[in-house]
């Protein structure tokens, strides 16, 4: 009975060892997410991608008024109001800039709209989510390192604030495999 009680209790804490370790970084790898954190700053402050989110905050378009994340979530990614934020002026300058270690990227307007992305979202919205909050107070933000349930890989969520004269106007939150910076 001791015996089976002390291996759950070690198990216990191991796994807890495993989670905190799980998620903070090794020095090396978050050297190399601050780097990639410094070229996301200025994708975020491309003057098209300022200029879009200003847009997108000044009138809102009547296709994406009614939107919810109900109504996002039904939408397929070859439904035309899906496929416009990836080929719009943002979805364009986010694909010039995917490689191997880029898994997702969305600008968000300042109420957590999507403005552009790589590929649909699962979410419509992130506000009130750490991810958009933090950026609209004009901080970077790092996420916990997690499986992404769009892209279905192990990543850290990065996001940096889009400013517009200093001012936060949107976020733009980026995945990065941690696999392939690792290599």
């Amino acid at each position: 009975m001791k015996v089976s009680r002390f291996l759950a209790l070690a198990a216990a804490t191991l796994a807890s060892v495993l989670t905190v370790r799980a998620q903070s970084l090794e020095p090396a790898l978050q050297a190399k997410v601050d780097a990639r954190v410094k070229e996301i700053i200025t994708w975020a402050a491309d003057p098209a991608v300022i200029a879009a989110v200003r847009a997108h905050n000044a009138t809102l378009p009547p296709d994406q008024a009614a939107l919810n994340q109900e109504k996002w979530r039904a939408l397929t990614v070859l439904d035309p109001l899906v496929r416009g934020f990836s080929k719009n002026t943002v979805g364009t300058l986010l694909k010039s800039h995917k490689d191997a270690v880029v898994t997702e990227a969305f600008v968000s307007d300042a109420a957590g709209l999507k403005v552009g992305f790589i590929a649909k979202t699962t979410n419509w919205s992130h506000k009130g989510k750490p991810k958009h909050e933090e950026p609209m107070a004009g901080k970077t933000w790092q996420g916990a390192v997690e499986v992404d349930e769009s892209s279905g890989q192990q990543q850290i969520q990065v996001a940096v604030p889009v400013l517009d004269g200093g001012k936060p106007i949107g976020s733009l939150v980026v995945g990065l495999s941690l696999t392939n910076l690792q290599s």
